[in-house]
């Protein structure tokens, strides 16, 4: 048991991160919320000549999203590419998405992450065939507080399916929820002794070609074929619940100018 001095210094450590995870979240959210980068300049940096060319993983893969659609723009044209070749991917969504439009009730949450649970299911499908997602139901926006679950959860799926390489978004993406997620999959991994390979998705919005926050050394580029590209293309097509006005003078969670970076004729991961 902690003494008053002792256990009082322990509720100002606790006040002060949960304090600097707020100013952290806010940052990132102001970021994510700002203009972004142009594809035009990401089409202007050539990236497929600049970075390594990656093949197809061996299967069994399993991709991580923290929330319905991270997994299709981050992976989905090589998700088409694997399936296609035969090899075998199991997805994993650790939250429903309840949260992408703001604050709201209840019961409009459930309705919305009815909804999304739907839209995932019918991208899937565009994709090729996979079975049904692992679906955690975790608390969208607050995957930092389930760190332990999602690596417990992740290790599990690796290991029942026997798994070759681990998929999961990018630690340094900005959004917390795809933070943690990356960072639990990496603890599964190294419990594991799986390959884990990173996916951004808000990365190409906040970030520029020559960002000294992007470990570029690290990236890889999986290139697309004309199927599979289409394939991904009709998947994210389903997400209409993040294409379309989230209310009156309210912009998509997902404006045209973000799928842009998602609909390349390559993805980009992290090694």
């Amino acid at each position: 048991m902690s003494t008053p001095r002792t256990a009082g210094r322990a509720r100002t450590k606790s006040g002060a991160r949960t304090k600097s995870r707020a100013r952290t979240r806010r940052a990132a959210a102001a970021a994510i919320d700002a203009r972004g980068t142009d594809e035009t300049v990401w089409r202007a940096a050539r990236l497929p000549e600049r970075l390594p060319r990656l093949g197809l993983p061996a299967g069994p893969v399993v991709v991580v999203a923290a929330h319905p659609d991270d997994e299709v723009l981050g992976f989905g044209g090589t998700i088409a590419a694997l399936l296609a070749t035969g090899v075998e991917v199991h997805t994993v969504c650790l939250t429903d998405g309840e949260a992408s439009h703001g604050p709201a009730s209840a019961c409009a949450q459930a309705e919305l992450a009815a909804r999304r649970r739907g839209e995932l299911a019918a991208a899937l499908g565009e994709l090729g065939p996979l079975p049904d997602p692992v679906y955690a139901a975790l608390p969208d926006t607050s995957l930092d507080a389930y760190e332990d679950d999602v690596a417990a959860l992740t290790r599990e799926v690796l290991d029942t399916v026997g798994a070759a390489v681990c998929v999961a978004p990018w630690e340094g993406d900005l959004h917390s929820d795809h933070e943690a997620a990356g960072r639990a999959a990496r603890r599964a991994c190294l419990r594991t002794s799986v390959p884990l390979w990173s996916y951004p998705v808000w990365m190409w919005h906040w970030a520029g070609p020559q960002d000294p926050r992007v470990p570029w050394h690290r990236l890889g580029v999986l290139p697309l074929g004309a199927a599979a590209l289409a394939r991904k293309k009709a998947a994210l097509a389903r997400f209409a619940s993040q294409l379309e006005p989230r209310g009156p003078g309210i912009a998509p969670v997902l404006p045209p100018q973000e799928i842009a970076h998602h609909t390349r004729a390559f993805e980009t991961v992290l090694r």
